[in-house]
């Protein structure tokens, strides 16, 4: 079998796009003869980054030896913290050739967290992505922006699945006086949740996730359900019992959620931005609009077999497809 070594700063057990997005390509991976092998930050002594500790911090000590000791055909670098960063260098130095993706928009990211210049995150960018073969970027409007951004190498649209098998509803909707409106993700800052959480006392909001930012909500906004981390049936169940899900974010490059929700037939809400706009189509499986409220209700009232049919095309198949095609030899 061919290795893949995938190059991550993410834990295996994270809760993320990046770690969703490899966990559901592996098994088409080994089907077609691939191996895929991880280095991630437990090879390395790490710290949770300060101020959000979803984030790992890693001193990628000796990270060549243990890349040769690996000893793959084929390099991927998931991201762009210290470990990619580190095997980023060494690839430069020995003159390896290896791919990289494009999961976050750091540079507004970062900005919205701890106040650094875009500009200054994009120049960064820049130079990681400058020796990779081939850039995955994971939306048609991604790769435009970085294009805009001046990418120099060449930058890939990469599409996105939804695991059908694991995400299967049993419980049947109940009849409520309010209607509800899904969230599902990292609860943090740079999510914009708070544009979601000031319509507690127009909507029923259920908050499916956790993160920094969780505390701090829930004291300003009583009546927002907090649910916590979801997986598996209990995942499907809230999916399936919302009446919108509502995607509030204007920096994620995707929203994998935002398909997951769309397979059970459950209309979507979100500002029209990277990430909704390569996905939704306007008045037949949701809404976008500069109004979230109007484009919640304006959801609501799609037809839900109607919305459920347009995921199809999303499929992890096609994810693995596109990753494998643009492989490159080491």
């Amino acid at each position: 079998m061919k290795k893949i070594l995938i190059v991550t700063d993410n834990l295996p057990n994270q809760i993320n796009g990046v770690v969703t997005t490899f966990a559901n390509i592996e098994k088409y991976a080994v089907a077609d003869g691939y191996e895929i092998v991880y280095l991630d930050p437990r090879s390395f002594p790490y710290i949770d980054c300060p101020g959000y500790p979803e984030v790992k911090l890693s001193l990628p000590w000796r990270i060549g030896t243990k890349i040769k000791e690996i000893n793959p055909d084929h390099i991927h670098i998931a991201t762009e913290g210290p470990i990619g960063c580190a095997a980023n260098v060494w690839g430069w130095i020995c003159n390896w050739r290896y791919n990289t993706s494009y999961h976050t928009k750091f540079p507004e990211f970062l900005k919205e967290i701890y106040n650094i210049p875009i500009w200054i995150t994009y120049r960064y960018l820049r130079w990681f992505h400058n020796h990779s073969g081939v850039v995955l970027a994971t939306t048609k409007a991604m790769v435009d922006t970085l294009k805009e951004q001046k990418f120099k190498r060449n930058v890939v649209a990469w599409t996105r699945g939804v695991d059908r098998e694991n995400l299967n509803p049993t419980k049947i909707k109940k009849l409520r006086k309010s209607k509800v409106v899904l969230y599902v993700g990292r609860v943090s800052k740079e999510k914009n949740l708070e544009d979601l959480c000031v319509l507690q006392n127009k909507f029923n909001i259920q908050i499916v996730g956790d993160g920094p930012d969780r505390k701090r909500l829930e004291e300003k906004y009583p009546n927002v359900e907090f649910l916590g981390y979801k997986t598996g049936l209990d995942l499907a169940n809230c999916y399936a019992n919302a009446d919108v899900f509502c995607f509030p974010s204007v920096s994620d490059t995707f929203g994998i959620v935002i398909i997951e929700s769309l397979s059970l037939g459950t209309p979507v809400a979100a500002y029209p931005v990277a990430g909704p706009i390569d996905i939704l189509e306007q008045g037949i499986n949701g809404h976008m609009s500069n109004n979230l409220e109007m484009s919640i209700r304006y959801a609501m009232e799609l037809d839900r077999a109607i919305v459920k049919s347009t995921s199809e095309k999303w499929t992890w198949q096609e994810c693995w497809d596109i990753f494998k095609n643009h492989l490159v030899d080491l």
